[in-house]
């Protein structure tokens, strides 16, 4: 069965980007030089991402591709001709529900999908698509901006795995969903 997967930055009062998407808060965060907090290894154990149009468009915005995994942009407002033709063999659309899209992945071959993306963690953690969170938390308050969780219609209860603090001062926590 498929499992979601989440590693994602937020700031101290729960944000993952500006309104805007912006994340200039975030760059000009310190980084410990030999540390990416365990992002290189995530990456190693996941399939492809599943993300919003607001990360794939803020994303775009980085000039250089981040992604040598698939990549499959779920999206109502994005049209073929809104990915660049480099990034044609390496980005998809799709318009699938959540459970449908996982289910497509997972007959793909897909085992662990990394979803990203404020709003889309929102709506796959609601289906209960989501295995875990890895959640960096930056000592920032930006005061508004996306929330990484938004309202529920139930409680979604959550075990602490691990804890760290991150050689930049930033606290790293996963958390599996139960």
């Amino acid at each position: 069965m498929i499992t979601g997967h989440v590693f994602i930055a937020t700031s101290l009062d729960g944000f993952v980007a500006r309104k805007d998407h912006s994340l200039d808060w975030l760059s000009k965060q310190p980084a410990a030089e030999d540390c990416d907090g365990g992002f290189a290894a995530f990456m190693d154990g996941v399939d492809g991402l599943v993300m919003g149009t607001g990360s794939f468009r803020t994303l775009l915005g980085f000039g250089q591709w981040p992604y040598s995994k698939p990549v499959v942009v779920l999206s109502s407002s994005l049209t073929g001709q809104d990915i660049p033709e480099e990034l044609k063999d390496k980005v998809r659309l799709s318009t699938a529900a959540p459970a449908d899209l996982m289910q497509d992945l997972q007959e793909e071959g897909w085992t662990r999908a990394y979803i990203d993306g404020g709003r889309l963690v929102q709506s796959f953690l609601r289906q209960g698509l989501i295995a875990d969170l890895t959640i960096t938390t930056i000592p920032i308050l930006i005061g508004s901006g996306i929330p990484l969780f938004g309202s529920l219609d139930r409680d979604i209860d959550l075990k602490v795995a691990s804890s760290r603090i991150l050689p930049a001062g930033m606290v790293q926590t996963t958390f599996r969903v139960i």
